[in-house]
């Protein structure tokens, strides 16, 4: 089984040497991923300049770009081979509700899944990082799983695990991405130049988080497995646009 590994956090992340290591027996496992921290680069593509791809001294490989650069140019650029699949991960945070839209490790699998490889975001759900090896026997359970059991169509699944021992997870839930209040108010300050800078603000509280949501799960304690579909298409209003755009058709 051939693997791409991938994330946001940049090739020196700890949890991406804890899902290396987790998935090291599993199959040949290639490491593709961004030479800095991008989190928050959601699926951008870098298509304004070159790329450039390093091996690091422990033969993880990295990129000038961003985490849907690393594996689009790993798949269609420098492996020999598809990948049987793509893991992203471990990313140091959560990626719940509507987080999954800017989020750089669902990026990666996003472009895995988009190129025809089923693919895996996964995420500790916590800043504080004390269970990387939660997370990394979780990923090892899922790509065993694909393994002996292929799934019958392509599939992108974001999972987010509870920052606590293994032993103490309730098991896996299928849920729905939650949703989040309106962001924090962007944080205004003024640079030793005299110049007014901006911090984007802190995410909002989760306003969606009840029963069947990422947020409750984790929350108590599940793993969260989430499966994500790519089509933007608002099907529920197509018929009242038509009839707005077109009143006397």
């Amino acid at each position: 089984m051939r693997i791409l590994l991938s994330n946001d956090d940049g090739y020196f992340a700890p949890g991406l040497a804890q899902l290396a290591t987790s998935l090291a027996d599993l199959g040949d496992i290639t490491v593709v991923a961004p030479e800095r921290n991008r989190s928050g680069a959601s699926n951008s593509l870098t298509l304004d300049r070159p790329l450039y791809l390093r091996r690091a001294p422990n033969g993880y490989m990295y990129v000038s770009g961003t985490p849907t650069d690393c594996v689009h140019l790993a798949v269609t650029g420098v492996l020999e081979h598809q990948p049987d699949m793509v893991v992203s991960g471990i990313n140091f945070g959560a990626n719940m509700g509507d987080d999954t839209i800017y989020s750089g490790t669902v990026a990666a699998a996003t472009e895995g899944y988009l190129l025809g490889v089923p693919s895996i975001a996964i995420s500790l759900a916590s800043f504080e990082g004390r269970h990387f090896v939660t997370a990394g026997r979780v990923a090892r359970e899922l790509v065993q799983r694909f393994r002996d059991t292929p799934y019958a169509e392509p599939i992108l699944l974001n999972v987010n695990v509870p920052d606590i021992p293994h032993d103490e997870l309730r098991g896996i839930c299928v849920t729905r991405l939650g949703r989040r209040h309106k962001a924090e108010p962007a944080v205004k300050s003024v640079s030793p130049r005299g110049e007014t800078m901006y911090w984007i603000g802190a995410a909002g509280p989760a306003a969606d988080a009840g029963e069947g949501t990422d947020f409750h799960a984790v929350e108590h304690g599940w793993v969260s497995v989430t499966p994500l579909q790519i089509d933007l298409t608002h099907a529920a209003q197509a018929s009242a646009v038509d009839r707005w755009l077109n009143p006397g058709r």
